[in-house]
């Protein structure tokens, strides 16, 4: 697991984007009242960066065309995104925030 940051430096209602390395997609962490999230950093609709959309409950909202997705499973729930996001696995452990990216389909090739 990639540590993110402290759970008190990502306060709830806020999101950070962390990137790993060149292969692997940016990801978006999001503190909601609902619980930690994580999910591909980019919309499938079109490239615009899922952190700085608005988070609310299990959901989030990209700043570029309002498409809404499921925060626990990263479909997406209306227009214009028809794709889902990719999620990937969040844990504390002592206070720090950790993200088990996600296999990606195309690396299994």
């Amino acid at each position: 697991m990639i540590p993110v940051c402290r759970i008190e430096d990502l306060p709830e209602g806020e999101s950070v984007r962390i990137e790993i390395d060149d292969t692997t997609p940016a990801i978006a962490v999001f503190h909601t009242e609902s619980g930690l999230y994580a999910v591909d950093d980019t919309c499938s609709h079109q490239d615009a960066s899922l952190s700085e959309g608005w988070a609310e409950g299990c959901f989030v909202e990209c700043p570029l065309h309002a498409a809404l997705f499921d925060l626990r499973t990263g479909a997406p729930t209306c227009p214009p995104a028809r794709r889902p996001v990719r999620t990937h696995e969040v844990g504390v452990v002592d206070g720090m925030i950790h993200v088990r990216p996600a296999v990606r389909e195309d690396a299994l090739a």
